[in-house]
């Protein structure tokens, strides 16, 4: 008798058992706490959305869920430490573009592959930027802060944390359009809009939930939008197409994201916890509180989307000159 005619009866039974066993996983999943590694400090968008979910989602668990922030080298170290864990699913990563479709552009020598070492959960929301200056710079538009940089060389800046959406974004347009914007580097959002607020720099870009109460309090100025269609709070600002800058990317999304080889059937139950909570009226209202859009997407869904951002991303990354390392 061959020797592969001997194995195969044992190879076949071992895979049965093994499907067997990850049926049973997630027969009982979950019967203890679980976790969500958020890479950012505790306040900041990520956490924030991270944490619209806990409570919820425990309600459909049954078992209690709590973030855990391990912020460090720009959101890497808690991605890495999320991506080595037990894929049990157990513990979660609040992922999406800024760590997931992004990092892999801008970091050359991970040792771990941002899109490949996990597998989606689900989307929480997406939401999107807008380019603002402070009230003391005269343009009213996007073409007018153009023409103000190139006739006063060296005196517009703006700043944002190195290597994530606005960053990017805001060197983006400065290279499609020509502007003359020094852009001035911060380790965090909060002190680039501190110093945008005071007038020590011109221009700025952040998230909605953030920007819209200071521009409807007259604090900022709003130029554009990114996203795809006006913002209904603020119908009279355009977007980033329609005052001729196309190829800025529109949005970026929040969601729950597993180690790579979580058992299917386990990531299915967390999809189904994740959506089932999103449609209560509690969750819808507080993620539009915070400017968040929000659609149930499919485990695969939500990977098929991060991997489509991270080549689009990729492509801003590479004609914007932005660098990290």
């Amino acid at each position: 008798m061959r020797t592969r005619d001997v194995l195969r009866p044992a190879i076949l039974a071992l895979g049965l058992a093994l499907a067997t066993g990850s049926a049973a996983d997630a027969q009982s999943f979950p019967d203890h706490l679980i976790r969500i590694v958020v890479p950012y400090p505790p306040a900041g968008p990520a956490d924030v959305s991270a944490r619209l979910v806990t409570q919820p989602l425990s309600s459909q668990l049954g078992q209690s869920v709590i973030i855990e922030n391990l912020p460090g080298a720009g959101g890497r170290t808690g991605m890495k430490a999320a991506a080595r864990a037990n894929p049990d699913g157990y513990t979660l990563f609040l992922g999406g573009t800024n760590p997931n479709a992004i990092v892999q552009s801008l970091f050359h020598n991970l040792d771990f592959e941002p899109i490949k070492d996990f597998a989606g959960v689900g989307l929480i929301g997406y939401d999107s930027n807008a380019l603002v200056v402070n009230p003391a710079v005269p343009a009213k538009t996007l073409q007018e802060l153009v023409a103000y940089s190139k006739a006063n060389p060296g005196k517009v800046t703006s700043g944002a944390t190195v290597g994530i959406t606005p960053h990017i974004c805001l060197e983006l347009f400065r290279v499609k359009t020509g502007a003359n914007i020094v852009f001035i580097p911060y380790k965090g959002a909060s002190p680039a809009l501190t110093d945008l607020l005071a007038g020590q720099i011109q221009v700025g870009m952040t998230s909605k939930a953030v920007l819209l109460p200071l521009i409807k309090e007259g604090r900022l100025r709003a130029l554009a939008v990114t996203s795809e269609t006006r913002w209904p709070e603020l119908p009279d600002v355009p977007t980033m197409i329609e005052s001729g800058f196309a190829g800025v990317p529109s949005y970026l999304w929040f969601g729950l994201l597993a180690p790579a080889r979580t058992p299917a059937p386990v990531i299915d139950k967390l999809n189904a916890a994740l959506n089932d909570a999103l449609r209560t009226p509690e969750l819808q209202a507080s993620v539009a509180k915070l400017g968040l859009q929000s659609r149930s997407m499919t485990p695969q869904e939500f990977s098929a989307k991060l991997a489509d951002e991270a080549r689009d991303w990729d492509a801003a990354i590479k004609e914007s000159g932005v660098t990290a390392e």
